[in-house]
């Protein structure tokens, strides 16, 4: 006799299981670890996607209340836990029936403790567990960043609540107003329009005309910071996957785009075509590449642990320690100190990384040999100011009533040689 066929949906809770281990265990990123879903259809790998996230993003609270219904903790790499995580994303987060996790999740462990996971499962269940109002962030990251943010910490973990809603940046900022209509969204500068998530990008209107691409708001402010182009040159130094160096051709800079990823590099030639700009696009190290010539403007979004990101990307929450963070800001030291190399007299150089961590940002931006450009109110969405410095820190719970936007740091320069 043949094996009964497979509930439906287990290949999509079995590549959600690799993905958490993936994550936790091996510290991959969710997209260094989509070879899990290989296989899966769109909405399969949609599901795998979204039941590995909430899982991610509310790690700490689920870890609580499986601790509150077992005798013993359960290691913090025993597969069941690993499995419990998943059913109670699905039942708390997901709104997916008792019924449908219990199928599709006891097969997991298949040859090991299914009586457990189904026994804690429904013990929450009838007791009528529930999720706090907002994700608990890991103790490590909690007490990192009240240490670096003092009362931040708390906006941020509220705004880790829900997924982002779908930022745009569009080509022609002209049209702003008519964009927002048109798509259903509203607008923080001219030029950006912010819709609700769950729309398929590749079907909204004007996206096959290339009248927008999509780009985080915050991750949109370094470019806007260098105004006008004018003709003059432009080098968008971390280049892929393209919205900075669209928004520079956009703006009248003759643009080079450079990064060493030549993956990462068709996704920017792709949003080029797309969109009909111009760049000349090199793959290359930007440590170890050399110019003719000098640019009149550099655009430096550095490398970085993107703890900033956290809305869109809950395994930085537990993907990132101390050692990356040193790590990460002693290669953005040596690119900043290169930059700076290929800056024009009376150039101007915007710096960012969109990570929370002030080794990333403010501790290298105070050591720069180039004199600052203060960041004017007057340059940024209402209701966020530039720092004492002149520089700008954003985190995920700010604009907190309009759906809140990355975690960056940026500061401007001027080369006075």
């Amino acid at each position: 006799m043949s094996p009964p066929p497979e509930p439906a949906g287990l290949p999509a809770r079995r590549a959600a299981l690799r993905l958490l281990d993936a994550v936790l265990r091996r510290g991959e990123t969710l997209e260094q670890a989509s070879g899990a879903m290989r296989g899966l259809a769109g909405e399969d790998r949609a599901l795998a996607l979204a039941v590995a996230s909430e899982a991610l993003r509310w790690l700490t609270d689920l870890d609580t209340l499986i601790d509150s219904a077992t005798r013993q903790p359960l290691p913090a790499d025993a597969k069941p836990r690993a499995v419990l995580r998943l059913m109670l994303a699905q039942a708390l987060r997901l709104g997916t029936p008792p019924h449908a996790v219990i199928a599709t999740a006891l097969p997991l462990l298949a040859g090991g403790p299914r009586r457990l996971a189904h026994g804690v499962f429904s013990a929450l269940l009838k007791r009528g567990a529930v999720l706090p109002a907002a994700p608990s962030l890991p103790p490590a990251v909690a007490e990192r960043w009240e240490c670096a943010w003092p009362g931040r910490s708390g906006p941020i973990a509220a705004a880790l609540a829900e997924p982002p809603p779908l930022d745009l940046t569009l080509r022609d900022s002209a049209q702003t107003a008519e964009w927002a209509e048109r798509l259903g969204g509203m607008w923080l500068l001219p030029g950006h329009v912010r819709i609700p998530r769950g729309r398929a990008v590749e079907t909204l209107p004007g996206f096959a005309d290339g009248a927008w691409w999509v780009q985080d708001l915050a991750a949109s402010l370094p470019a806007r910071l260098l105004g006008p182009g004018k003709g003059r040159r432009a080098l968008d130094l971390c280049a892929a996957p393209g919205g900075k160096t669209l928004q520079l051709a956009v703006a009248g800079w003759r643009v080079t785009s450079l990064d060493k990823s030549a993956r990462r590099l068709e996704m920017l030639r792709s949003n080029l075509r797309r969109t009909g700009l111009d760049a000349e696009v090199i793959e290359a190290d930007g440590l170890t590449w050399e110019s003719p010539d000098e640019f009149d403007a550099i655009l430096l979004d550095a490398p970085c642990t993107a703890t900033g990101t956290c809305r869109r990307h809950p395994d930085v929450l537990h993907r990132i320690a101390a050692r990356q963070i040193v790590e990460m800001a002693e290669l953005q030291a040596a690119m900043l100190k290169r930059a700076a190399s290929l800056l024009a007299p009376g150039g101007r150089l915007v710096y960012a990384t969109c990570s929370l961590e002030p080794e990333e940002g403010e501790v290298l931006a105070a050591r720069i040999s180039l004199s600052g450009v203060p960041i004017r109110a007057d340059e940024l969405p209402a209701g966020i100011l530039p720092t004492a410095e002149g520089w700008l820190r954003t985190d995920p719970g700010m604009l907190a009533e309009h759906g809140g936007l990355d975690g960056f740091f940026i500061a401007r320069f001027i080369n006075e040689a």
